[in-house]
């Protein structure tokens, strides 16, 4: 430091001293303080317990500890992140520092406080504090009134029936335009009948026909969609037989009166006919079942045409039932056959409702693995290994997991209710009910928006007495002051009691409150019963030294206190070492 200020800012001179005995210095000549006592300091990153006799400190019986305002802010700065993850953007260093300095307190008993906020006491509530942060609250969404339901529901209704309208003014107009079809392809046929079988052609070059199959055909697609706008169910078996037999004539036809070019086709037509008859079968089949859900839906809208309420009462019971059914089958899968609701430990889920071809295929699969590890792998080799290998074919695994009605049921009662009621909300499909452990999410109120400050206020400067709770392995302030005086031992008790009367508090972790109480009450603990002990605080903890300081550089004998650079260049810096400065002038 002498030779930054003497080499780079050219200082003419320099004074060296302590800031804790500036201040012990300036408060004894406040009468705050005598000339024997201690200088408590407790800063920012250390704390000092400087003796001081006939008004000069004793450096040689002062102690030290790494511990001080830093360190506390540091720790709650911790202890409230951890417990507010959330808001560790608004827990800067300088505001948790203003927090230390506005709401932190010395516990006189630690234990006794800790067991205060455990048991949740009102004195507890009443030493909590609460910050609370910005906080805009979210717009609240007004439920609707009766009238602005019913105006809803009229102008709902009044849609759907304009839309019912439209879609049956369409279903005429095609069917208008489907049987003038029928009647232009009708004419037709009667036309092409009349004609020779060589000037047919000819007769259909303008029509867009090749052959009078194909005028049959189309009559049968148009009879069809004709049925099926009509909501008749359609009817093609006599048609279709007749197609069929001309279309595949070698079906019918035995095998030894064919040749083997027409045996090679017979097979072909074979296989066409019977995928003809598939798809053919399959078209029957949704057309049958589009018309029972038209019967269906027609029905459902006289009920609810005749009595709306009990209509929608009845819909409103069905989508409960069947909402419970669907979520205790998914539960039941997820749970193997434990029906309580709670998953089982050690459990294999659906692996415990194997059906009966999956019980065999597991079987048959462990017993070769089993038997391929006695001896030589001769699986394969014989023609029953192939017909064991079928078996154990997933191909041929019956699964009895098809598609659930329940939930198709409950998918269409769902939509039904929303064309229908303004006010239902389908509830989200779940493979399991919602566990108390789930976080449910809800609207933010003030209350998330504050932080709540209880242990925290007396735990973090309590490191100022037990520096073990951040891990720091040295003495507290009570035992630093123990130490201090056991280096006096030699010069007499009466010295130690002068010591004991006045102790000066100084530092700006000095400000906690209960700090003197507390270490008074540590000190008299370590001293025999009787001893005078008095804790005062300095009047400023934090300017005092500064002032002390300024008071002696403006006295006249503060020039012989210094050194010059002259001093520095002769003696060197060994020179510094030795250098004392006289606190009493």
């Amino acid at each position: 430091m002498a030779e930054l200020l003497f080499e780079s800012y050219g200082v003419p001179s320099v004074a060296f001293g302590v800031d804790a005995a500036f201040s012990y210095t300036y408060n004894q000549r406040l009468g705050i303080c005598d000339k024997e006592g201690l200088a408590v300091c407790s800063g920012f990153n250390t704390s000092h317990v400087i003796p001081f006799v006939e008004g000069e400190p004793v450096f040689e019986a002062c102690c030290r500890s790494n511990v001080g305002g830093y360190h506390v802010t540091d720790y709650m700065k911790q202890l409230l992140s951890l417990k507010y993850p959330q808001h560790m953007a608004f827990l800067t260093w300088e505001k948790v520092e203003d927090l230390k300095m506005e709401h932190c307190y010395i516990a006189q008993d630690y234990s006794s406080e800790v067991k205060l906020f455990q048991n949740k006491t009102k004195e507890a509530e009443e030493k909590t504090r609460c910050w609370q942060l910005p906080f805009t609250p979210a717009p609240v969404e007004e439920q609707p009134s009766a009238e602005e339901i019913a105006r809803k529901a009229a102008y709902k209704e009044k849609q759907g029936q304009r839309l019912r309208e439209m879609a049956e003014s369409k279903r005429a107009s095609r069917i208008n335009e489907l049987e003038n079809e029928l009647r232009g392809l009708d004419f037709l046929l009667r036309q092409v009948e009349k004609v020779d079988d060589d000037s047919v052609p000819e007769f259909l070059s303008d029509t867009g026909y090749l052959s009078k199959q194909e005028i049959e055909s189309s009559i049968s697609k148009v009879n069809q969609s004709l049925r099926r706008t009509k909501r008749e169910q359609v009817e093609l078996e006599e048609k279709a037989e007749a197609a069929t037999a001309e279309k595949f004539p070698l079906v019918d036809v035995p095998d030894n009166m064919l040749t083997p070019e027409q045996l090679k086709e017979k097979k072909k037509q074979i296989f066409l006919k019977t995928t003809a008859e598939g798809r053919q079968r399959a078209r029957q089949k949704r057309a049958e079942e589009e018309l029972q859900r038209e019967k269906h839906n027609q029905l459902e809208e006289e009920k609810r045409l005749e009595n709306p309420e009990a209509y929608l009462e009845q819909l409103r019971t069905k989508y409960k039932g069947l909402l419970e059914k669907v979520e205790q089958k998914k539960l039941l899968k997820s749970n193997g056959n434990n029906s309580n609701g709670n998953p089982t430990s050690g459990g294999v889920g659906r692996g415990e409702r194997m059906n009966a071809a999956k019980k065999e295929r597991m079987r048959l699969l462990t017993t070769a693995a089993f038997d391929r590890g006695k001896g030589e792998d001769t699986f394969g080799a014989r023609d029953e290994d192939w017909q064991l290998y079928k078996l154990m074919s997933k191909d041929n695994d019956d699964d009895d997991e098809g598609p659930d009605e329940d939930e198709a049921e409950l998918i269409r009662i769902s939509s039904r209710l929303q064309d229908i009621d303004p006010t239902f909300t389908a509830k989200p499909e779940s493979g399991l009910r919602q566990t108390a452990d789930v976080p449910r999410s809800r609207t933010l109120t003030q209350e998330d928006f504050q932080i709540s400050m209880a242990v925290e206020r007396f735990r973090c400067p309590e490191i100022l007495f037990n520096p073990n709770i951040v891990g720091i392995d040295q003495s507290g302030l009570d035992e630093m002051v123990g130490v201090s005086l056991r280096r006096f031992s030699p010069q007499g008790k009466g010295l130690e009691e002068k010591l004991t009367s006045s102790i000066l508090l100084t530092g700006g972790s000095s400000q906690f409150s209960g700090l003197s109480d507390r270490l008074e009450a540590g000190v008299r603990m370590i001293r025999p019963c009787g001893t005078p002990i008095r804790v005062i605080r300095a009047s400023d903890p934090i300017y005092d030294a500064w002032r002390g300081a300024s008071s002696y550089a403006a006295s006249l004998h503060f020039p012989q206190q210094t050194f010059t650079k002259m001093d520095y260049e002769e003696k060197g810096e060994d020179w510094l070492r030795t250098y004392k400065f006289r606190y009493s002038l």
